[in-house]
């Protein structure tokens, strides 16, 4: 009797490669001593002549301090994310992802003199997005409205009282993307392109 394994799909193909560019980053970091990770992927305040400022805007979203970090973001990620992209597309859901690493960027250079670095809060942004997922027209869910007190609620008490180098902004930020995403694409519909 042969034994016929299954065939391997990529189901979610901007999920893999997010997880799979930020991993090399990470290399490359552990590689130059963190010198890359901070020249090319922490968002921080510098001048507005540095061209360099304009991309850690989105690309601070790759960059991880260490393995854990990497891992904390994309266990979430990589368990949400395949059904987001399922729900709204690659295409959209890629918008929504540099979107949202975008306004945290922004905020973070105008409201903090701290550096930016990491995918939290992309990983905000799904989970409060992953609890619209069946939201219908003119109704809200219990449960997104549990998880946004729950995740943002934490999130506004941890950056009131502790002193860490966790970026709640960015949590924040992230968690208001995605109601703002969910609640919108799934009032005005949308083509899963």
């Amino acid at each position: 009797m042969k034994i016929q394994l299954p065939k391997i799909e990529v189901n979610s193909p901007v999920i893999i490669w997010y997880a799979g560019i930020s991993f090399v980053i990470l290399l490359f970091g552990y590689a130059t001593g963190g010198n890359s990770t901070m020249e090319l992927f922490t968002c921080y305040r510098t001048s507005l002549n540095d061209p360099l400022m304009y991309f850690r805007l989105i690309s601070h979203a790759l960059g991880h301090s260490d393995i854990s970090h990497y891992l904390s973001n994309f266990f979430l990620i990589m368990l949400i994310g395949p059904v987001l992209e399922e729900k709204y597309g690659s295409k959209r859901l890629l918008y929504m992802m540099l979107l949202t690493a975008l306004l945290a960027g922004i905020v973070n250079v105008l409201i903090t003199p701290n550096g930016l670095l990491g995918a939290s809060g992309i990983a905000f942004m799904m989970i409060i997005l992953c609890s619209c997922t069946s939201v219908q027209s003119g109704t809200l869910p219990l449960t997104m409205i549990i998880v946004v007190v729950m995740y943002i609620g934490k999130e506004i008490l941890s950056g009131i009282a502790v002193n860490d180098n966790i970026s709640q902004l960015s949590h924040i930020l992230g968690g208001i993307c995605g109601i703002v995403f969910g609640l919108y694409y799934n009032q005005h519909g949308f083509d899963k392109k």
